[in-house]
């Protein structure tokens, strides 16, 4: 298998991509990497990661040179794109951790993800101006939401390699970590969203979901019933008990 799942007792997902030496993309590594998140079953929260040196050295061309023409690529696109959004549509919390040098298809669902760490020494790009292509995995468009037009242009167009600190600078990177011990950090980070108020965290991504389709008054529209919906779960209700009875932080959600 070349995409493990390990399913831990906080409530946490850890889905880490192994096909070494440079985890390329191929369809092998897609379909398990579907069958992963096929098992992610009650988890709370979804951190993925890369063994081995880099995250990933991109894709492996030999796909695109199969493609004879244009119904073939899109038919291979289409598929290939249908990994990052099924990613972006899961309601729990999803974290992608980039230890290394994170190319192409492994940046495409690094921003698929709510959330992306970055070891210091890590480094990101889109370079598939290189076989003449432009990414088909959502990175583009999901680069310009987080960090505008223009970044994202330059991004592709250049098909520069940029370190981990440019791009929390663009707001793409969330947090840049120590190199020593990235791993275990990561995991502590997600694991806390994981013990969090999980249908709470569902309702923020709605949110967001409804602002990155029509900004502010668009999710205005929404926002009120999406709140008022969380009295039916167990964690509100629990948590505003606790609060008044013992102060903030002290009651522990379930995901209910």
């Amino acid at each position: 298998m070349t995409v493990r799942l390990d399913l831990e007792p906080t409530g946490l997902a850890v889905l880490t991509i192994d096909a070494g030496p440079l985890n390329l993309y191929t369809l092998e590594l897609h379909a398990d990497f579907d069958a992963a998140l096929d098992r992610l079953g009650d988890a709370r929260a979804l951190l993925i990661r890369a063994e081995g040196k880099i995250v990933s050295g991109g894709v492996d061309v030999s796909l695109f040179a199969a493609q004879e023409t244009p119904g073939q690529a899109k038919e291979l696109f289409d598929r290939m794109l249908a990994l990052p959004d099924r990613i972006a549509a899961l309601e729990i919390p999803t974290v992608f951790a980039a230890h290394g040098l994170c190319l192409t298809w492994a940046f495409e669902v690094a921003v698929a993800c709510d959330l992306i760490l970055a070891a210091e020494r890590a480094s990101f790009g889109l370079v598939e101006k290189v076989v003449g292509l432009t990414p088909t995995m959502g990175g583009t468009q999901r680069l310009a939401a987080r960090a505008g037009v223009g970044r994202a242009a330059e991004f592709v167009m250049t098909g520069d390699r940029y370190p981990a600190a440019e791009l929390a600078r663009w707001g793409v990177v969330n947090r840049v970590l120590p190199d020593a011990g990235f791993d275990e950090a990561a995991r502590s980070f997600a694991a806390s969203l994981a013990e969090g108020p999980t249908r709470a965290h569902a309702a923020t991504k709605k949110v967001l979901s409804h602002f990155a389709n029509g900004g502010v008054a668009e999710a205005n529209k929404h926002i009120t019933s999406i709140a008022a919906d969380l009295y039916r779960t167990e964690d509100l209700r629990n948590a505003v008990r606790s609060f008044l009875a013992e102060g903030p932080g002290k009651t522990k959600f379930t995901g209910r």
